[in-house]
């Protein structure tokens, strides 16, 4: 019998929402001090295993049809089915962002569900390696991933960390290499650039933009963030403002690493009104940005700082440092600046690399523009399979859709391992 008809058998014989209701109800059950409520998770817990016997004992695949009707909905399995038809490898690493992704303000009140939490235990329970992707700080990451998964995950080898989208790079229990800075291996001019705009950003900032951000707490990269509640009509005035303001200041510490010498005011600072082919740095470097990202232009164009210049005019001296420097925006969030040399691809290459994943075939769950770049990775590499919340990026969405088509609603990120775990379920069959 194929096994599209085996699937249609599992979930029209037998009643697998009750099933996973159980099942849930087993994973999640909260530590108690109970002997009534204990009772309770034990009577479920043989309930659970004799509907699982009576599919068990109705198929040749018995184990692995009820380890699937007891995960994943009908549906689900049939995305899974389909995903092994297409690709015939299971998911040996998972490649996951945190907001927006594994957690929503929106739908979990900014916190990892625990049905996530406990699935992604399941993989690593399988022996699947976890790469948590984010452009958040280290010390953030890590003390939420000891919080979700527990001391024993983050630090058994089997788990790294790619952080601040990529500039760093932290797996535990492998040596000299749990820790790797990335952006020292920059070259010292690009170096020099962030380290300018660092010591600057907050100290030089209009009043209200003092008061209204602060700077995330980085190792290289440079992240305003407002003192709102991010999505606020307060935060996305704010941060379309700090974006401005964070674009011309770039624009003055890139203008020292030109050839030829910088004019510069009493206090060493580079005069942003010097020219280069007839436009102020500043002006050529607004337009840069502006060409590269609509939403970027979008927000210059509302504070009335959008220059009318064709980019692809850009001296070359000042577009080649331009090209090395990422400018990031994400509404009512963060305004950020990063280095194109290092990014979330470069990130996960590098944990792989640690992690001994040789031959990679990843589920890579994102929303964001960083989050694309690996997506198109694996794409062009056939190294994965790419999933999205209906909430991520226009351009994210598109690739996502392009592709196989998996997203999730907001909160559910769950969904989508659920349709992984069936599928690597399913491939132990052939």
């Amino acid at each position: 019998m194929e096994r599209y008809d085996l699937i249609y058998q599992l979930y029209d014989q037998y009643e697998t929402t009750t099933l996973r209701e159980y099942q849930e109800f087993v994973d999640v059950f909260p530590p108690v001090d109970s002997r009534v409520a204990l009772a309770h998770w034990q009577d479920a817990t043989e309930e659970l295993e004799a509907r699982k016997d009576e599919i068990r004992s109705a198929f040749a695949a018995g184990e692995t049809f009820a380890e699937v009707a007891a995960r994943a909905t009908r549906d689900q399995a049939f995305t899974a089915l389909d995903l092994e038809a297409k690709y015939g490898r299971a998911v040996n690493v998972l490649v996951l962002d945190v907001d927006e992704t594994l957690r929503s303000a929106g739908g979990t009140d900014n916190e990892i569900p625990r049905e996530t939490l406990h699935l992604l235990t399941e993989f690593y329970e399988a022996g699947v390696p976890i790469v948590i992707c984010t452009g958040q700080t280290l010390e953030n990451v890590k003390g939420f991933a000891i919080q979700g998964l527990g001391s024993e995950v983050v630090h058994s080898g089997n788990l790294s960390i790619v952080y601040e989208a990529g500039t760093g790079v932290f797996t535990p229990g492998h040596g000299a290499d749990t820790k790797q800075l990335l952006y020292e291996d920059l070259e010292p001019e690009i170096r020099t650039v962030f380290d300018d705009v660092r010591s600057r950003i907050l100290p030089e900032a209009p009043e209200n933009l003092r008061r209204g951000c602060h700077l995330q707490g980085n190792e290289f990269n440079v992240t305003m963030k407002p003192n709102y509640e991010t999505g606020s009509s307060d935060a996305r005035e704010t941060i379309d403002e700090a974006l401005v303001y964070l674009i011309d200041l770039l624009a003055d510490a890139v203008g020292s690493t030109l050839e030829n010498g910088s004019t510069r005011d009493s206090d060493g600072h580079l005069d942003g009104n010097r020219e280069l082919a007839g436009e102020t740095i500043t002006d050529w470097t607004r337009a840069f940005y502006a060409n590269q990202d609509p939403e970027i232009r979008a927000v210059l164009e509302g504070e009335s700082a959008y220059p009318d210049l064709e980019s692809t005019a850009i001296p070359g001296q000042l577009g080649a440092v331009l090209e090395r420097i990422d400018v990031a925006y994400y509404e009512a969030d963060a305004a950020e600046i990063g280095s194109l040399e290092l990014n979330k691809v470069v990130g996960v290459e590098r944990a792989l690399e640690v992690l001994g994943v040789d031959d990679p075939f990843a589920l890579v769950m994102g929303d964001s523009k960083s989050d694309l770049r690996v997506m198109k990775w694996v794409d062009e590499h056939d190294a994965g399979i790419a999933a999205a919340p209906e909430h991520a990026s226009q351009d994210t969405l598109e690739h996502v859709l392009e592709t196989d088509e998996l997203v999730f609603d907001r909160g559910k990120s769950g969904d989508v391992l659920r349709t992984i775990y069936a599928l690597n379920r399913l491939t132990r069959l052939d």
